[in-house]
């Protein structure tokens, strides 16, 4: 059996740390923010040249605001976290988000020496915190697809098998995640690119309600949230709480600055019983029976915490034709004057996409958002009888790291790229809070999550109940398995595969 990890990180292995490991140990003196900074970077260089999770690296303003974070503690010791909880803690963000003084890529070549002069509202936000950006994490152009393949630099790979894809589009973040770069990541989620690699990668990713985090630029698809990638439910939630609140560039966001997400713990031990509606399959693909029974077990520790389960049909019909239009036309309109000057940079599934959206009509697109509209009454009616819904958070195995989609995609809408996500998608249309949780691995021993689904603004309760799962089934000790994956022990396993 895998050890527990320990009550506070280790210096040298930085991927056992969480935001509150961390604060005892700033707190004591027993490690200071520089020193694990000097950590994580000497982890990442080692992790890097295998999963290519970052396209941008900020080491040396990162090592000036560590090195001012020593000096702030060292002068009001724990009275720092009232104002700054993050202070010094190690975090990345996804390159679709604009980083003040950071090249932002948006893993296209038309953007690959662009630096902008502010931070989005969510970044400023972090930093204020006290959060410090190490990097940029590796995308799909523009987010386009939900994998993490581009032009600039190569795919992104499944740290726990680095011949698959991690998923996307928050590819890198992910990634990084898993292997304990950081506390945690800013993922973007338009159609599962939070959940999707989250449970792929073993880590847990949420998508909050539409607009509790200011998204911009603004995407007024009205599909696309930021949220944080994280190792433990608490921090997503202390993320979370950080980035939210109401923000002029964004007309979608809601709440006061720091609008708390609460308190996972607090809230899980006050919580009432529960009415959990488990759907095993949002239609096709449907999970396998081994990913299933993963995917159940989770929901049945639930059941033992005294919530009530109760399996479902699929409530909604497929929504992909709705989302493949909306989507399609939003690519369209981003290259209005200037598709054929720059199509050669643009990746050659993304450019599909674009084409086929410029031959939508306003009536098609009019029909799409209808659908939309039609599916959030269902969906909220559906959530006056459940107050969560569970169900796999991807139905297939990750593929070829390589690819933008599985070798066989399910045929729906006129280009399918992302009709193999049902689970994910369909959530992104109803604006509701969403995260996945690690759940176990399968038998190929690749993790496994489970999504949590809430009504719309009732983050917290998803949090919570997400805080349960994972104290009912403890997740971290599977991050041995993954460290047994790590390069170092590979090197070491090295002479033997050669003696033998």
């Amino acid at each position: 059996m895998a050890p527990d990890l320990p009550a506070a990180p280790d210096p040298a292995a930085p991927r056992y740390s969480d935001v509150r490991a961390l604060r005892a140990a700033y707190g004591d003196g027993s490690l200071l923010p520089s020193e694990h900074l000097a950590a994580t970077f000497r982890l990442l260089d080692r992790w890097e040249p295998r999963i290519g999770a970052f396209l941008t690296l900020a080491r040396e303003r990162a090592t000036t605001e560590a090195e001012a974070a020593d000096r702030l503690l060292d002068r009001y010791g724990n009275a720092v976290w009232r104002a700054r909880p993050l202070l010094g803690m190690p975090v990345s963000v996804k390159d679709l988000t604009p980083t003040e003084g950071i090249r932002t890529t948006r893993g296209s070549l038309l953007h690959a020496d662009a630096v902008p002069g502010r931070d989005a509202p969510a970044v400023a936000r972090l930093r204020a915190a006290g959060a410090i950006v190490i990097g940029k994490t590796n995308t799909s152009e523009g987010g386009w697809s939900a994998a993490g393949v581009n032009r600039l630099q190569g795919p992104t790979r499944n740290p726990w098998d680095p011949a698959l894809t991690p998923g996307g589009s928050s590819a890198g973040a992910a990634a990084s995640v898993a292997v304990g770069i950081g506390v945690g990541a800013t993922g973007t989620d338009g159609a599962g690119s939070i959940r999707i690699p989250a449970s792929f990668c073993g880590v847990v990713g949420f998508k909050p309600s539409l607009g509790r985090i200011p998204y911009v630029p603004q995407s007024p698809d009205e599909l696309s949230h930021l949220g944080p990638l994280t190792r433990s439910v608490a921090d997503a939630a202390l993320l979370t709480q950080v980035m939210s609140g109401y923000d002029t560039a964004d007309p979608l966001s809601h709440g006061a600055s720091g609008d708390p997400a609460g308190d996972p713990e607090e809230a899980a031990a006050r919580m009432p019983r529960l009415r959990i509606g488990w759907i095993p399959s949002l239609g096709d693909p449907a999970p396998s029976p081994a990913l299933a029974a993963v995917a159940r077990q989770a929901v049945e520790a639930l059941a033992a915490r005294g919530h009530e389960v109760e399996e479902i049909p699929p409530p909604f019909e497929d929504p992909y034709a709705a989302l493949e239009t909306i989507l399609a036309g939003w690519e369209a309109a981003a290259h209005p004057r200037d598709l054929d000057e720059v199509a050669g940079l643009l990746d050659p599934g993304r450019l599909r996409v674009i084409r086929y959206g410029r031959t939508l009509s306003a009536a098609r697109l009019a029909r799409a958002y209808e659908a939309r509209a039609v599916l959030r009454a269902r969906s909220q009616a559906l959530m006056e009888r459940y107050d969560l819904l569970a169900m796999p958070t991807v139905a297939i195995a990750p593929f070829a790291a390589d690819r933008h989609e599985p070798p066989d995609p399910v045929p729906k809408g006129a280009l399918s790229w992302l009709a193999w996500a049902p689970e994910a998608y369909t959530f992104n249309l109803t604006g509701q809070p969403a995260v996945s949780v690690p759940a176990g691995l399968s038998p190929e021993g690749l993790p496994v999550g489970l999504q949590l689904v809430g009504g719309r603004r009732e983050d917290l309760r998803v949090l919570a109940a997400a805080y349960q799962l994972e104290q009912a089934r403890p997740w971290h000790h599977h991050y041995a398995a993954l460290s047994a994956r790590s390069p170092e022990a590979e090197a070491e396993a090295e002479p033997e595969r050669e003696s033998t």
